[in-house]
């Protein structure tokens, strides 16, 4: 299955995307650790991403989780990971979203196409209700991301999650499904 934008498509990362996913990683360690929580040396090998790959799609089967790959439609290039995780169904229909992109790629509108992408899947074709993300209030690229996606800021969530070795604030962001019925 892909998700097809003008300049970006998304795709669930498969077994083969291992290396170019390892590389994507390895290359944005520094600037991705701003904004990520601590992470081993063995984030960064094959084994370790082949496994996270394999974990998704299990999660995927489940209903749980949904990892996709962002890729260049000129080129095929990963240049990010878009994911939608923490999936409720019952009462909640809902999710979280996370997303990174190439540090070399930022400011290119490929994340906002992105997301835009992926509400789309989530609240269309997997019925959800109603999607959140966290952000860091310093950053601010992510934050007219979502904005332009249609996300809604909500508050401010103290020390909430350790970031980099630190408890840091997230502005707390959502979108309702307008589709929704009452």
């Amino acid at each position: 299955m892909k998700l097809l934008g003008q300049k970006v498509y998304l795709r669930f990362l498969q077994d083969e995307d291992v290396g170019p996913l390892v590389e994507l990683h390895r290359r944005n360690r520094e600037f991705w650790q701003r904004y990520t929580p601590l992470r081993t040396e063995e984030f960064y090998t094959e084994e370790y991403q082949l496994n996270r790959i394999q974990t998704s799609l299990e999660k995927m089967e489940k209903d749980e989780q949904y990892t996709f790959g962002l890729f260049l439609v000129d080129t095929d290039q990963l240049i990010g990971i878009i994911e939608l995780t923490e999936v409720v169904r019952g009462p909640f229909q809902s999710c979280w979203l996370g997303y990174y992109v190439d540090h070399s790629h930022n400011g290119r509108g490929y994340t906002t196409e992105a997301v835009r992408l992926v509400v789309d899947y989530a609240l269309e074709v997997l019925k959800l209700h109603r999607m959140e993300a966290g952000v860091m209030p310093q950053n601010i690229g992510s934050i007219r991301v979502l904005e332009k996606a249609g996300f809604h800021k909500e508050g401010l969530s103290k020390k909430n999650v350790k970031i980099n070795g630190k408890w840091e604030d997230h502005l707390h962001f959502a979108i309702v499904n307008p589709n929704d019925p009452e």
